[in-house]
């Protein structure tokens, strides 16, 4: 991964995780009442969105959807007042990712190999793309290593339903993304064990 992409990647980790969490326990802090502290820290990932544009010009479809499920949701927090529903929100997100990942099964290039192409250095893509297009036990591993992704994605949405309802609202910010980061190393552990155990990795490392 070149510099600018690790910096863009950690960038995107703290607008998107970091910050709303301490966001919301700063502000909890300082006597802001839950459901205002939970919008405050709501607002972080439009900075990304807004840090992207400013890059870029343009608003890739990821962020789209960020902006119309922040819209809808806040809506429906502003006529309810709960601050459950911003809670459930999170869910939304982490759903879609989930059934993106999975969806893209179907369409002949799976997300994860996008990915891959999109933060690895040139030489790296190009020799991914190529076990892609001629290495069935890469294919294979690539499917299933999209399967686990998707398969966590879509687990962590129902965690955070089940979180935003039985938890206490102070303790759900946390627990959630406590959650995904388990379920994201699981998965990406099952990825691992199975690429060295199929021989994929040796063949990303040893292809040429």
């Amino acid at each position: 991964m070149t510099g600018e992409r690790r910096s863009g990647a950690v960038l995107a980790l703290a607008l998107d995780v970091v910050i709303p969490l301490a966001v919301f326990y700063l502000a909890r802090g300082a006597g802001v009442n839950q459901w205002l502290a939970l919008l405050l820290a709501a607002l972080a990932p439009a900075a990304g969105i807004g840090w992207t544009w400013a890059r870029q010009r343009r608003l890739d479809a990821t962020g789209v959807f960020v902006i119309v499920s922040m819209a809808l949701s806040l809506l429906v927090a502003f006529v309810t007042g709960d601050a459950r529903v911003l809670l459930a929100r999170e869910s939304w997100l982490t759903g879609a990712v989930g059934l993106w990942i999975l969806g893209s099964l179907a369409t002949g290039r799976p997300f994860l190999l996008d990915v891959a192409g999109k933060v690895s250095p040139a030489g790296v893509a190009r020799r991914v793309d190529s076990l892609w297009a001629g290495n069935r036990v890469f294919r294979r591993w690539v499917m299933l290593a999209s399967l686990a992704w998707g398969a966590a994605f879509l687990l962590d949405a129902a965690i955070r339903v089940v979180f935003a309802y039985t938890l206490t609202v102070d303790s759900v910010p946390a627990a959630g993304t406590g959650a995904l980061i388990v379920l994201i190393a699981l998965a990406q552990g099952a990825v691992m064990v199975h690429g060295r155990r199929s021989g994929a990795l040796a063949l990303m490392r040893n292809h040429g």
